[in-house]
């Protein structure tokens, strides 16, 4: 009788594992921002419609949310190196795609491959970093992939305006995708070369059917909120969303289903059964849907309607970028004295932001790309106070045999309300614009934003109180 053993993994390089997998996680952050400072630009090239520059991004996020927690399970199954290259390679020629891209539905099929290429590469780095670093480096470890993350967004405001100014070798908005290539290739060497075999996980499945469930649901119910603008609002519209939420409603029940025919789901059901948890995926949900959608209509009130340059408009944000590295790394500690409070303080510094931005808005004729870069200073160091403890007091009450899954729904819940925030708020700007003015429909998006992180507190405050009565 053979003793199958295990060979010892191998951490002798772990550091420069470390540089690899934060590089291309910096790579998927920056790509995040670059994006929405070249869409104006975009969408004057491709002659694209209101729907299809909203749909740039959303598709991307609808991608990546629905198919983020099977890329993690194929890591386990086909082990980390495996998955981390293929997803990286895909990523690459993606972004190659999205660069060649010769209109508006072309780039939006680009990028939902896109979105899906990195649903395969993303998890495989917290993994990477879980299983190479147990000891007391870890929380260093964690710290520079921190830092990393947070500066991706600085990065990407700056590298999308200098890209498009700059207008490299004639390619303009398409390099920042063509960007991605080369980086791309040089991370995939590297880590082919240095990158341990990790053994694989057994027993591990996938939930294929549960992905296009989910997946079918959101896109019945996020589509229309993208097309809504380009075909009058029309009454069919209103049948496929509710198509749409009879899908996702019936989503729970195809889970217990799947878990009955001896299956894994998607989601750990027992995680249903904990009110913390779900109030704080309810406070992810609209915090999120406040986030990249507010990028995307302050790039569009400064180009647009506000005439301001691509870099002028990119590096408006930086202040804003660096504010929240700040924040993220104060955060940390006050989070662990004051608990929630300090999200919630967080949400009012965030509200503050944007009724400065309205004052800004509505009292000077062409505020300057300076004066709002200083008015957004606010908003960043509050978003920051909540993002970066967020994850860890929605998983506060999650028991550590269900932390892998309650991370993935966690990480799916923000992907989906950063999409669903794209759509929706995105459909009222360009349907205020339309109507009167870029400026008429950036105060109502400013509503709108405050309107969502207010609720967002709202989670955050029934969240303490349920987490205090457990």
């Amino acid at each position: 009788m053979h003793q199958t053993v295990t060979k010892p993994l191998d951490t002798s390089r772990r550091w420069w594992v470390l540089a690899i997998v934060v590089a291309a996680q910096f790579m998927f952050g920056v790509d995040a921002f670059v994006v929405n400072v070249a869409i104006p630009t975009i969408a004057v090239e491709l002659k694209a419609s209101p729907a299809q520059i909203e749909s740039v991004i959303a598709i991307y996020l609808i991608a990546y949310a629905t198919l983020v927690v099977n890329g993690g399970r194929l890591g386990d199954i086909h082990g980390t190196r495996n998955v981390f290259l293929a997803g990286l390679l895909g990523f690459t020629l993606t972004s190659l795609w999205c660069g060649l891209a010769q209109s508006g539905a072309e780039l939006i099929v680009a990028r939902l491959t896109q979105g899906a290429s990195a649903a395969l590469m993303v998890p495989q780095v917290l993994a990477t970093l879980h299983l190479l670093f147990t000891d007391e480096q870890r929380n260093r470890a964690f710290a520079i992939y921190g830092i990393a993350l947070g500066l991706a967004g600085a990065a990407g405001f700056l590298l999308g305006g200098l890209l498009v100014t700059i207008d490299l070798a004639g390619t303009g908005w398409r390099s920042v995708f063509f960007v991605n290539v080369p980086c791309g290739l040089v991370i995939a060497a590297a880590a082919w070369r240095i990158m341990p075999s990790v053994p694989h996980r057994a027993g591990t499945r996938l939930d294929i059917t549960g992905s296009v469930v989910l997946f079918a649901g959101l896109l019945c119910m996020i589509g229309p909120l993208l097309l809504g603008h380009d075909v009058g609002w029309a009454p069919w519209l209103w049948l496929v969303m509710a198509i749409g939420a009879v899908i996702l409603l019936a989503f729970p029940k195809l889970e217990h289903a799947v878990a009955r025919a001896g299956g894994m789901p998607l989601i750990d059901l027992s995680l249903l059964a904990d009110a913390t948890f779900l109030r704080g995926l309810g406070a992810a949900f609209f915090f999120f849907c406040a986030n990249l959608s507010f990028y995307l209509v302050m790039t569009l009130f400064m180009q647009r309607g506000l005439m301001i340059p691509p870099l002028a408009a990119g590096m408006a944000f930086i202040p804003l970028a660096l504010a929240f590295v700040v924040a993220s790394r104060h955060s940390g500690a006050r989070a662990r004295h004051r608990g929630t409070r300090v999200l919630i303080e967080g949400c009012a510094l965030q509200i503050a932001g944007l009724a400065a931005l309205a004052l800004v808005a509505f009292s000077v004729d062409a505020p300057s790309a300076l004066l709002l870069a200083l008015t957004m200073i606010v908003f960043g160091y509050g978003q920051g106070l909540v993002m970066a403890p967020l994850s860890g007091a929605v998983l506060s009450t999650v028991k550590p045999a269900a932390a892998g899954s309650a991370s993935g729904i966690y990480g799916t819940t923000a992907q989906i309300g950063n999409a669903a925030g794209v759509a929706a708020i995105g459909a009222v700007f360009f349907a205020a614009e339309a109507v009167q003015s870029a400026r008429a429909g950036f105060l109502v998006s400013l509503a709108l934003f405050v309107t969502l992180i207010m609720i967002c507190a709202a989670f955050l405050a029934r969240m303490r109180r349920a987490s205090a009565r457990s």
